[in-house]
């Protein structure tokens, strides 16, 4: 039968009908009562409440200021997953993976240097209304950062034995992580692999210069290596731009953990992971 309007009632399907259609096609969010959901897989309760402001009355860039270092230390965690299976690539043949996986480290390297942006949309006025509930808490306490800089190449006991904050769990991966292989011990493995001795500097160099000199035979040695020095030119970019930011917020004052803040990073600039790549570039 028809409608009053005089079009078939199939023409006009009922609102049951199109209960989950868009432009024709059945679309499901879940609604089905499965057991594993968006929120549930990805725990966003749990992740959504760990924003905690310590600043009273509510300073607003806080909740900026705490977003942004929590994703750059699970940003912190991927390079650390990324990097160690990278190593032990190297170490087990694998100089594909290896390098496969370094690039996608450059890729996250680049992130964390570009989130220094979205800091700095904070101006020194807005940070200095919570600067102070922070202390004795500085960024110079991220142990993942300092995992990075220990399996990158740079291990230092030091920062250890320092630091008097850290809870059993994390000076034990800090120690572990100065026990075991860093990335370029790695490479060292691999160079021997390809025929090369590197137990003295002046093996090391004529190794690394064969390497560069016939990359048709050492190809996948000279890429690898090219991966290595991009990681520590992404990582001294980083500190440059941090630096910058620190001095743009806070000028010459202390950190909020007692060092001396800008001046500190300013010192760990020269800081390179493979210093015998980029001296190799000099003899090319």
């Amino acid at each position: 039968m028809s409608s009053q309007s005089g079009k078939s009632d199939a023409a006009s399907p009922s609102a049951d009908a199109v209960t989950g259609r868009w432009d024709g096609v059945d679309v499901n969010f879940g609604e089905e009562g499965g057991r594993l959901t968006y929120g549930s897989y990805l725990r966003l309760p749990q992740l959504l409440d760990q924003q905690r402001l310590e600043s009273d009355p509510v300073a607003h860039d806080e909740l900026l200021f705490i977003t942004i270092h929590q994703v750059y230390e699970l940003w912190f965690k991927q390079v650390l997953h990324e990097a160690t299976a990278s190593r032990d690539a190297m170490l087990s043949g694998e100089l594909w993976l290896a390098q496969h996986l370094l690039r996608r480290v450059h890729t996250i390297e680049r992130t964390l240097t570009q989130q220094v942006d979205i800091l700095e949309t904070m101006t020194p006025q807005d940070f200095g209304e919570f600067r102070h509930r922070l202390s004795p808490a500085s960024g110079f306490q991220s142990v993942q950062f300092r995992e990075i800089e220990f399996l990158s190449g740079a291990k230092d006991p030091s920062f250890v034995k320092r630091f008097r904050g850290l809870t059993e769990t994390e000076r034990a991966r800090l120690d572990q992580r100065l026990d075991e292989p860093t990335l370029w011990d790695a490479f060292l493995v691999v160079l021997e692999g390809a025929g090369f001795a590197t137990g003295t500097e002046d093996e090391l160099r004529t190794g690394l210069s064969a390497v560069a000199r016939d990359r048709g035979k050492y190809g996948a040695v000279w890429e690898l290596a090219e991966a290595l020095l991009q990681h520590d030119e992404l990582a001294a970019a980083w500190r440059a731009r941090h630096v910058v930011m620190v001095e743009r917020m806070i000028g010459t004052k202390p950190g909020t953990g007692g060092s001396s803040g800008a001046g500190y990073l300013r010192s760990r600039l020269d800081l390179r992971y493979y210093p015998h790549l980029w001296h190799l570039r000099t003899s090319l």
